[in-house]
């Protein structure tokens, strides 16, 4: 792919590359292993965006873990709508595991506080949250990021997994809005 694309009319740059993205993954997988290989884990990955994300660190997990999915959202077009609508529900039992949640991104963490109130009916012994990345700048909740892969400012970014109203997330690279 190229350095700079046009997605919708918008412009967007390389923001982070291919080969940093893997290496931190990989990272954030031999960091799990390392915190989590005695429990009984379940990854619970939010769709659409965190597929790419959760098949490259599951593929780093050297432990036996479940995974389950659930599709959630909030976003339309560049823009959080404020309400979190469920469209996937959990179809895995929760009771005693150690949760990790995967995430592409975290910013308001509107999204996530509410998946954790969801969570909490299925009685995990603990949630853990693990999420490419960070906008610590514009997180208006109190939410313990355990693993995250960038913390980036208030960027509108796409591409490995992260979406623009559907496209975009077949890209190998971040891209950021120029």
């Amino acid at each position: 792919m190229e350095n700079e694309i046009t997605v919708y009319g918008k412009r967007f740059r390389v923001s982070v590359k291919a080969e940093k993205i893997q290496a931190r993954v990989a990272e954030l997988a031999r960091q799990m292993n390392a915190d989590l290989a005695d429990r009984d884990v379940v990854f619970l990955c939010i769709l659409n965006g965190s597929f790419v994300f959760a098949a490259d660190l599951l593929r780093g997990i050297d432990f036996f873990c479940k995974t389950s999915f659930v599709k959630f959202t909030s976003y339309e077009g560049q823009q959080s709508t404020g309400k979190v609508k469920e469209l996937i529900g959990l179809n895995e039992s929760l009771k005693g595991k150690t949760v990790v949640v995967v995430e592409d991104i975290v910013d308001t963490g509107k999204t996530m506080a509410d998946l954790l109130v969801y969570l909490k009916q299925f009685e995990p012994a603990e949630v853990k949250i693990a999420t490419l990345m960070f906008k610590p700048d514009v997180c208006r909740k109190d939410l313990k990021i355990d693993y995250y892969g960038f913390a980036i400012p208030n960027d509108f970014i796409i591409g490995y997994g992260l979406d623009f109203d559907g496209l975009g997330r077949n890209l190998k690279d971040i891209y950021t809005v120029v």
